[in-house]
């Protein structure tokens, strides 16, 4: 009689690609966030992929120390903003301590199911439709809004090449 052997805990074989690849379950299906931080025009600056399910305010600091704004006279380039215009996915104590350690103002909503209010200005928070319309504005390049590439490095090039045609 021959006895038949089952493991107690099945090994974890590592898949390659979910997250190296940027692609992962939402509501929306299988998809890939872009992250974006633009300038006060519209124009992209720099941009973070992930996969789908993964949470916005996860990679603001890692946003927020990539790329740099010229300045209209001579010097260095800046890095921080003066200003942060962000939506209610970017609220927290500690996106919100984090941008006040640097010194850069924000404009963020609070959730409704937060105690304190705070200050808060609709005229500058309306100013977050240039991002919106940045991104409208990628959208409009085909292999963007598909994306036909598998690799998130080919993906990455692409979104590049369209915020570099966009810049121009």
């Amino acid at each position: 009689m021959e006895q038949l052997y089952v493991p107690t805990s099945t090994p974890q074989v590592e898949k390659r690609g979910d997250e190296d690849e940027a692609l992962g379950r939402s509501r929306g299906g299988f998809s890939t966030k872009i992250h974006i931080r633009c300038e006060g025009q519209g124009k992209p600056i720099t941009f973070i992929l992930t996969p789908g399910q993964r949470n916005e305010s996860i990679f603001l600091e890692q946003l927020m120390e990539q790329g740099v704004v010229k300045r209209s006279s001579r010097g260095r380039p800046r890095i921080r903003p003066l200003r942060l215009v962000a939506d209610k996915g970017y609220t927290g104590r500690r996106i919100r301590n984090y941008l006040r350690r640097r010194g850069i103002r924000l404009t963020i909503p609070r959730l409704s199911n937060k105690p304190r209010p705070g200050s808060f200005s609709r005229e500058i928070y309306r100013q977050r439709n240039i991002v919106e319309r940045a991104i409208n504005r990628l959208k409009q390049f085909r292999r963007i809004t598909t994306r036909y590439e598998k690799l998130a490095a080919n993906y990455t090039a692409m979104i590049m090449l369209a915020s570099i045609i966009l810049w121009l």
